[in-house]
């Protein structure tokens, strides 16, 4: 029987306040984050009717302790959604948060479901990237990929091998710009209105309560020169011009824009298409450039229809490849208008709906846009992009 496919919009996102590892939140479970910001959603959509919730998809990309037992699933019910709502856990690495909401999106447009929770948390102070992971030697042995490709840092070194033009200092300038930006956007007060308030336990502090993140710091070109090169001796990439390790949660409602309308949900975003390609696994950071290509492809569209980035900064070696390659400037004010994960953090699973909820904001502020895209690199050599249309744009049909 031929189907009819459905409008999939992003109605509206949340997260935590993003912390470093092990640093505000080492004693709060990760469940708990994710948990929160589902509760937030309905808060804040009391027009939801939590019975009408058709699925929860949580992302993880280290599923043991407090991030397994099928987190979706279990945040589910611990966030007082009814027990008839089913859930399950994802993990595409740094995209998992994307993965599951595309992997909903593509339900909801062939009718399986009406609406769905997708998002990600990572704690990366309780879970350190790559514990208890066992890589069959196969990979390494029959040269299926070098050795520097299971470690992110070094695969962003292998980057700069490959584009030498793009110099350490020029990295070091757009991470400054990075923590720029997101101070700009704290000081006029657009980041506050989507951070769920966090309760803090601290067995030597006691009690506290998150509502900033915890990354950003103010520094100069000349601080950022002297930072060690961890990856590489006199190498470049470097604390200040990378993402540090974080722990952070992040949740979204996506849903047929049909049943969005007729519950009175708002439509923030409409999604257009999206792409996942693999790359040589070493130089990963190259990932959302053929990823975009095919997402753009899929859409009809060219980069030049594009008027708003939201680009995941693991590291700045991988977005000024990006921007390189679509001829774009490193200032150009499409771009993380808001700063980026250099300064706000990246925990990985959960940073795609950070880059979602971002972009449904600008999307409010600029009618004259009609498409943006939310794009990052995926460890093991990957690239995930989703391009969105603006509901608001002035040139839509009244």
């Amino acid at each position: 029987m031929p189907r009819e496919v459905r409008e999939v919009v992003f109605v509206d996102g949340v997260r935590t306040p993003f912390g470093k590892a092990g640093g505000m939140y080492a004693e709060t479970r990760a469940d708990d984050l994710v948990i929160r910001c589902i509760r937030e959603l309905v808060r804040r959509n009391p027009q939801l009717p939590t019975d009408r919730v058709d699925e929860v998809a949580i992302a993880a990309t280290t599923q043991t302790g407090d991030q397994g037992l099928t987190i979706g699933r279990t945040a589910a019910l611990l966030s007082g959604l009814p027990k008839t709502v089913p859930g399950y856990a994802v993990d595409r690495m740094c995209a998992g948060a994307m993965t599951a909401v595309t992997n909903v999106a593509g339900g909801i447009a062939m009718g399986a479901y009406d609406i769905a929770i997708a998002g990600g948390v990572e704690h990366m102070g309780h879970h350190p990237m790559g514990e208890g992971v066992d890589p069959n030697p196969r990979i390494l042995t029959e040269k299926l990929v070098d050795p520097s490709a299971l470690v992110m840092g070094a695969t962003a070194e292998n980057l700069h091998d490959r584009l030498p033009h793009i110099t350490k200092e020029r990295t070091d300038r757009y991470g400054l710009n990075s923590q720029l930006k997101t101070a700009k956007a704290y000081a006029d007060g657009k980041l506050q209105p989507d951070l769920v308030p966090v309760a803090l336990r601290s067995s030597e502090q006691g009690w506290g309560l998150a509502t900033v993140d915890e990354a950003p710091r103010q520094t100069s070109l000349e601080k950022l020169a002297t930072l060690k090169t961890p990856f590489r001796p006199h190498g470049r990439v470097t604390a200040g011009n990378a993402a540090g390790l974080n722990d952070g949660a992040t949740a979204a409602i996506i849903a047929d824009e049909a049943t969005a309308r007729e519950l009175g949900l708002p439509v923030a975003m409409r999604l257009v298409s999206f792409g996942y390609v693999g790359v040589e696994p070493e130089i990963m950071g190259y990932g959302p450039i053929p990823s975009t290509e095919k997402a753009l492809k899929k859409a009809g569209l060219t980069i030049d229809d594009i008027g708003l980035f939201e680009l995941n900064e693991a590291f700045a070696i991988q977005v000024l490849a990006f921007l390189d390659h679509y001829g774009i400037a490193d200032d150009d004010p499409r771009v993380n208008p808001w700063g980026g994960a250099i300064a706000i953090g990246h925990p990985l699973a959960s940073s795609a709906v950070r880059l979602m909820t971002q972009l449904a904001r600008h999307f409010e502020e600029h009618p004259e846009v009609r498409y943006g895209l939310t794009a990052m690199c995926i460890g093991i050599g990957m690239g995930g992009t989703v391009i969105w249309e603006n509901p608001n744009w002035e040139g839509a049909e009244k």
